[in-house]
């Protein structure tokens, strides 16, 4: 039988001798400082000073063991971040009079001013002078921690949803049909249960969803990432009426990789949307009038700007400021100058186009922007427009108030191309328009300023012109290829006191843009056909504009003044231009098929210069194509320079 008693103590003897030949304190020291944290040893006194602390204080503190000792004033207890220092000394000082160790977690200040949350575990012991110390090891537990939060977090969450229900959830197949879902997210839809909503929802790509393809996103993002977060989309209850929800969603994979279905949850966000819509609105429109404020301006003239690159056209903007607007607030007080600031805020989105912008900048200060003008004079006649609604009176609390404004506008892209450097601009030229006597307009570009004061001056001469029947009527007289007389063309003429000899060619298109072109018409048949009248047979043209001939009118006012004339039918001629062909074809046949049958004739005048097709005219009641001079100019040169008008007359 073994001796076992021998052979115990043999080991016993051997691992005695093993121990002899290690140098204890050298493997120690070494596991000391190698430790990864801080080994301490610390008085227990009102700062927890440090006696001792190993090498692993560098990294964990940021502070070296010679300035950690006690002689530099920096404790444990000024490490310790201020909220948890009671807490961690009660902890201590609990352990400390029962004699056992002690575990406390707390967050330290670091030298770079970083804070970390560490583990410190010790006890009391007594040091080799016979005096009680805390001797223990500090370690960083700050992933640690977070990373227990975050889990913590995790696992409430997902509680909350599959205990409460509060949110929807589902399962769906990647065709698009529902597998399960919970009673929340049937109540969401607007379905009694769970099977009510899987039966009723057999599609989900088209009976959901309000955005078509809107499905088909989905799938891409969970095919892309593996899962979709914050998937909103707008999508039909069972009754027809649409909410907005959030989605979260992954795809569930079987072991070979497969797609067995996806699973997600449901929010209802409908309120947050509306929320969020009504923080943009706020955000960006003015409280007090509804206008757009200066945080939408940006956006509107950067639309602005890129549909006029598109069309070649140019883009104003106007800085209109209310004249003594602040004497109204200071007597009547800002009610009444609140409820002012709204009416003209409404002028002001009167006179002006839908694809154009009013908002108001401040105060009483609005800026225009109007966009997509080719012309100044349609740049003017808005300004007028707007000065004029301006000045119009209103009453308030019993008092009528006029009130003008001053205006002033800078061009895109005469001016620049940048919203703060064209409103700069524009408030430059407001306050010249405020020295000019206020209630006026002035545009940055002073070459501009002259040609809009002569406009308007030219305008207002015109008008008196009509106003005072000084226009007259000259005649061209026809001859045909023998040298006979066989008519006249009307042609209205212009002696202006302040212009003298206005051209046709700047006053017509003028009485376009400002309505006078009707009134100016009308005169010349008028005068035209009462002057014919004694002619003897001989016809008389008279040309039509564009806005006289779609005017409902005209096939009763070519009738009435043959009528009061005495000039026979036959002996009237009318010319359009050939653009009046081009567009509504049918009801320009039904206008000139009308006139002729009152017997007139009718003239396409300058023709070949517009974009009609030789192949239109069959079906226009045409009696006479008056080729433009352009191509009949040059008919000596020979037969290349004849083959449009040869073409044209076959």
């Amino acid at each position: 039988m073994p001796d076992f008693d021998n052979i115990i103590e043999r080991d016993a003897a051997r691992e005695a001798d093993m121990w002899r030949d290690i140098d204890s304190d050298r493997v120690l020291r070494v596991l000391v400082q190698n430790l990864d944290g801080m080994v301490f040893r610390c008085a227990i006194d009102e700062v927890w000073t440090l006696r001792f602390a190993s090498s692993g204080c560098l990294a964990l503190t940021g502070y070296s063991q010679h300035e950690l000792r006690e002689t530099r004033g920096i404790s444990l207890e000024a490490l310790t971040h201020p909220d948890d220092r009671r807490r961690v000394r009660r902890a201590i000082m609990a352990a400390v009079e029962r004699g056992a160790a002690y575990r406390v977690d707390y967050r330290i200040r670091c030298r770079d001013g970083g804070e970390k949350w560490v583990l410190e575990r010790g006890r009391c012991v007594a040091d080799e002078a016979g005096g009680e110390v805390l001797e223990g090891f500090i370690e960083d537990v700050t992933e640690r921690l977070r990373t227990e939060v975050r889990l913590a977090e995790t696992e409430l969450r997902y509680r909350s949803i599959f205990e409460n229900s509060v949110v929807g959830m589902f399962q769906t197949s990647p065709e698009g049909h529902y597998l399960a879902a919970n009673q929340a997210l049937a109540e969401l839809y607007g379905y009694d249960s769970p099977a009510g909503l899987v039966a009723g929802l057999s599609d989900i790509a088209n009976r959901l969803y309000v955005q078509p393809g809107r499905r088909d996103d989905f799938k891409r993002l969970i095919q892309l990432h593996g899962k979709v977060r914050d998937f909103e989309s707008e999508v039909y209850r069972s009754n027809g009426k649409t909410i907005w929800i959030s989605e979260n969603a992954h795809a569930v994979r079987a072991p070979d990789g497969s797609l067995l279905y996806y699973e997600g949850t449901v929010e209802d966000i409908s309120e947050r949307r509306q929320y969020q819509a009504q923080l943009e609105y706020q955000a960006t429109h003015d409280a007090l009038t509804g206008l757009p404020n200066r945080n939408l301006l940006q956006d509107r003239l950067e639309q602005a700007v890129k549909a006029a690159g598109r069309s070649g056209s140019q883009v104003a903007v106007a800085f209109v400021d209310i004249d003594n607007f602040k004497f109204i607030n200071d007597s009547l007080g800002h009610g009444v100058g609140d409820r002012l600031l709204v009416e003209i805020a409404d002028r002001l989105k009167a006179c002006l186009r839908a694809t154009d912008t009013v908002a108001r900048y401040g105060g009483d200060e609005f800026v225009l922007i109007l966009g997509e003008q080719t012309a100044l004079g349609t740049v003017v006649q808005m300004l007028e427009r707007v000065l004029a609604a301006i000045h119009e009176p209103v009453v308030l609390d019993g008092h009528e108030l006029r009130v003008s404004g001053s205006i002033g506008v800078s061009l895109f892209p005469l001016n620049g191309a940048d919203l703060d450097i064209l409103l700069s601009q524009a408030d430059a030229a407001m306050y010249h328009a405020k020295e000019s006597g206020k209630g006026c307009f002035r545009f940055y570009a002073r070459e501009l300023n002259a040609a809009a004061h002569e406009r308007l001056v030219l305008e207002s001469a015109l008008r008196r012109a009509v106003a005072e029947e000084r226009l007259t009527v000259a005649y061209q007289p026809k001859v045909d290829a023998a040298g006979r007389l066989v008519g006249c063309e009307a042609l209205v003429r212009w002696e202006s006191p302040e212009f003298g000899p206005v051209s046709p060619v700047k006053f017509i298109p003028l009485a376009e843009e400002i309505g006078l072109i009707r009134p100016i018409t009308e005169f010349v048949l008028r005068s035209a056909c009462r002057e014919a009248a004694g002619w003897g047979g001989l016809h008389v043209a008279v040309n039509l504009s564009a806005r006289q001939f779609s005017d409902r009118d005209l096939v009763g006012l070519v009738a009435d003044v043959l009528a009061e004339t005495g000039l026979p039918a036959a002996c009237l001629q009318l010319e359009i231009t050939e653009g009046l062909l081009v567009g509504d074809v049918e009801r320009a046949v039904a206008i000139l098929t009308a006139l002729k049958e009152l017997g007139v004739g009718i003239a396409v005048d300058d023709f070949g210069t517009g974009y009609s097709s030789l192949a239109y005219l069959k079906r226009f009641p045409i009696d006479i194509l008056k080729i433009d001079r352009s191509f009949v100019m040059e008919c000596h040169r020979g037969e290349e320079a004849m083959a449009i008008p040869r073409a044209i007359i076959s």
